[in-house]
């Protein structure tokens, strides 16, 4: 393992005019070191960076982001920027409770302008910060955005180019092409870009092009160099680089985005012209470690491993208890051999929903959209209307960003749309961008979707099956996490009924979702330490939800306490509340237990659940509260 000697004392990128270009080197050799060593004892976003090291460096070199503008699009490529900007010392708490965020964070740094999580929005957000700078007679900050080709397809990317290109804007956008997202890109845009890789350096101005490259002062390579067969290269980019500039964006390019002089020189030449710039660089996901290069989907956010001298992966410490991500994409592909009818779609996370083993087996059955969540739904409600049984697996809080599908394509038509979202709940390192805690919330207003949440993984398949056979959208949310099979004798999944887990004197916990666990163990400790008969049901229904068992619960024991891993704004618990007051129930002994109006930081699991009272002692803390509060206000009547 490489001895660092550059980056302990590099506090600002503007150090970076003081390195040789021997040194600029090395400094690349020390980040992706550094990469290695933080994802050899947890799991970090990793070929990902390891790709942009020198788009990195080159980029501050050029640009001084102290007052210009730099969007990283999705963001878990920002690791060498953050070493870049003063955060090395920091570095080894990234992805930790209290440490650095694995995605770009303002808090953290003046060089982080926005904490981006979702694929697509960095030239939206670039461009409206050109706009208002230029507002205010700050025409000199220049705004650059790197998006990478996996997101480039997403909608929002072309209204953000059609836009740009009627403002005439002075906006860069870097195209950091590598041929993945987090798996091989997929689509017609991706077999246009593919022809980029074929054709020499283009440049891309429609008018006296040697006239503009003879004013640009290049270092080393000499201008006639670079336009040396620009004709062939005309001819290439009619189905690659003409693209971008029917748009209205100029195009420049392909540049090896792991030449760093070469990216210097490149960045330098786009830097001072006018309107918008698309500069094409190719990068290699994984690029520096050949593990990471040779398998870039495994590496993109692997287990921990340890690596020997010759940098060859030696051990991954990679758990073996199967995930609820694991039990539903089984259960699919049961369904989908049962199932002519059953097809699958994602969007770009088929590797993340595991669903690679259903695409290797049902090709013509399985459709990957690209980031393109709001088409993926669209999409599917076609599907369901021409009569077949579409599934959409997407993360929760991916899922937002086809709200309006939701409600148009698939509720308001009634169609059997079946969604599961992976990574609801609590999505533990990632933090606030990704944690899937809004999903009750934005999912319950829609008339006639059913929402599920299961208590165990024999919920989960069985929910699945309920879901393909109901005539209606279907919600079905489970989180990142080990599954866990609940020892019972488990009811049939019947519409809108939950399931008595175990009945109490004292009080209930009405659960939603899979900290059924928890709450079972906290009934046990409430009875075994302190003599407290608190019941468990498992509300297996998010909407419709039960409100013959609410009543029942209510009439019955002390207190009735929701629990959902969801915020309560709008949640489950606010669902209950609702239900019973329609109903004309008596609220006073209800109370919620969920997660509070604010965005909750990154952090293990466990660990966050613990914080917002949802592990095994907070529960028990909670339901002792209930029933002192309960014994008082007893005390209190007589």
């Amino acid at each position: 393992m490489m001895e660092l000697e550059l980056l302990p004392r590099l506090e600002s990128p503007t150090q970076l005019g003081e390195f040789s270009d021997d040194q600029l080197l090395t400094l690349a050799d020390e980040i992706r070191e550094v990469l290695c060593s933080v994802v050899s004892d947890r799991t970090a976003h990793f070929a990902s960076n390891l790709g942009v090291v020198e788009l990195a460096i080159a980029l501050h070199l050029v640009y001084d982001f102290r007052r210009d503008r730099l969007i990283w699009d999705t963001g878990h490529q920002i690791y060498p920027h953050k070493l870049l900007t003063g955060r090395f010392a920091e570095f080894q708490t990234m992805r930790q409770r209290g440490g650095l965020m694995g995605y770009p964070n303002p808090e953290e740094s003046d060089y982080d302008l926005f904490m981006t999580g979702h694929a697509g929005a960095s030239l939206s957000t670039v461009l409206g910060l050109k706009i208002g700078d230029d507002h205010q007679g700050e025409q000199d900050r220049r705004a650059v955005a790197v998006i990478g080709d996996g997101a480039l397809p997403s909608g929002i990317v072309f209204e953000a180019m059609n836009n740009a290109a009627g403002l005439k804007k002075d906006v860069l956008l870097i195209l950091n092409d590598n041929k993945m997202g987090i798996c091989p890109r997929v689509g017609g845009l991706a077999a246009t870009l593919d022809k980029a890789r074929t054709a020499p350096f283009y440049d891309g101005l429609k008018r006296d092009i040697q006239s503009f490259l003879n004013k640009v002062p290049l270092v080393g390579q000499p201008v006639e160099s670079i336009l040396s067969g620009f004709k062939d290269a005309v001819k290439g980019f009619l189905h690659g680089g003409m693209f971008f500039e029917e748009l209205g964006f100029r195009y420049i390019g392909p540049v090896d985005g792991h030449d760093l002089f070469a990216l210097r020189r490149y960045l330098e030449m786009v830097k001072n012209v006018r309107g918008p710039v698309l500069l094409h660089v190719f990068t290699e996901k994984g690029h520096g470690f050949k593990p990471a290069s040779e398998d870039p989907v495994r590496f993109h956010t692997p287990a921990p491993f340890q690596r020997n001298e010759d940098n060859q992966v030696v051990s991954v410490n990679s758990g073996s208890s199967p995930t609820y991500t694991n039990v539903v994409s089984e259960t699919i592909h049961a369904a989908m051999a049962a199932d002519p009818k059953v097809v699958v779609l994602t969007a770009a996370m088929c590797a993340g929903n595991k669903l690679d083993r259903i695409r290797d087996d049902f090709p013509d059955r399985f459709f990957d959209t690209g980031i393109c969540e709001s088409h993926a739904v669209a999409f599917a409600a076609g599907m369901a209307k021409a009569g077949l049984k579409p599934v959409t697996a997407i993360y929760s809080t991916f899922l937002q960003r086809s709200f309006d599908q939701i409600f148009q394509e698939v509720a308001l038509q009634g169609l059997p749309v079946t969604f599961c979202l992976d990574r609801s709940g609590l999505c533990g390192p990632d933090g606030p961008t990704h944690h899937g805690v809004f999903d009750h919330s934005y999912l319950r207003p829609f008339p006639g979707l059913t929402v599920m949440a299961p208590g165990d993984a024999g919920d989960a398949k069985a929910m699945l099956a309920f879901a393909l056979d109901h005539d209606g959208p279907v919600a079905l949310r489970y989180p990142k996490a080990t599954a866990e099979n609940i020892p019972r004798d488990a009811k049939a999944i019947e519409l809108g009924r939950s399931e008595v887990f175990r009945w109490g004197r004292d009080g209930m916990f009405l659960v939603c979702g899979t900290l059924l666990g928890n709450c079972v163990a906290a009934s046990d400790r409430l009875r075994d330490e302190f003599g407290l008969d608190v019941g468990v049901i498992n509300a297996r229904f998010v909407k419709p939800f039960d409100i013959d068992r609410l009543a029942q619960a209510l009439d019955e024991t002390g207190f009735v306490i929701t629990v959902e891993e969801n915020i309560l704004i709008g949640g489950f618990g606010s669902a209950a509340i609702e239900s019973a007051v329609d109903a004309g129930l008596d609220t006073r002994s209800l109370h919620r237990c969920g997660l509070p109006d604010d965005f909750i930081e990154h952090g293990d699991r466990d660990e966050l659940l613990a914080l917002h009272r949802l592990d095994v002692d907070g529960l028990v803390q909670t339901a002792r509260q209930c029933s002192r509060s309960e014994q008082e206000t007893s005390l209190v009547k007589d």
